[in-house]
């Protein structure tokens, strides 16, 4: 099957009960059977987004025990690369397409494992559709010209 790069922010709607969405509950069933891959940020940012929920009173510590155990269900594989690789990747990226590092670390994991991308950002989408890469369970689906 072929793999999924997934976006922290999907992964972290499963989290937060007020950021549950339809499209987070479709990849998270498109996801059984299929190989993650995220780039080095991808802990750091769940990490992140965890710790700032916890200081917002949004989350407690059995719904991050809950979350983690769910991450840990899935066959998800941090990509390592030199850090020189990285670099190379991800600042042309961003400059054709206008991402952040952040962002283009993502688009740049898809591109070199020819994976589909699961992410809820906008941006990251219209990049990852112009760079060829197939969206998973789009959340904003393209509006056919006529």
């Amino acid at each position: 099957m072929k793999r999924v790069v997934l976006d922290a922010s999907v992964a972290l709607a499963w989290c937060f009960p007020d950021e549950q969405s339809d499209y987070a509950d479709q990849v998270l069933q498109e996801l059984e059977g299929r190989p993650v891959v995220v780039p080095s940020i991808w802990a750091l940012e769940i990490a992140n987004g965890l710790l700032v929920g916890e200081r917002r009173k949004r989350l407690g510590q059995a719904e991050i025990v809950r979350f983690v155990d769910l991450l840990e269900s899935l066959p998800v594989q941090e990509v390592s690369v030199p850090v020189s690789t990285q670099i190379a990747g991800i600042l042309p990226l961003g400059r054709e397409y206008g991402l952040s590092a952040y962002d283009a670390s993502y688009l740049d994991v898809a591109i070199r494992h020819g994976a589909d991308l699961a992410t809820a950002d906008a941006a990251l989408e219209r990049a990852a559709r112009k760079a060829g890469i197939a969206i998973v369970c789009s959340p904003h689906p393209r509006r056919i010209k006529r």
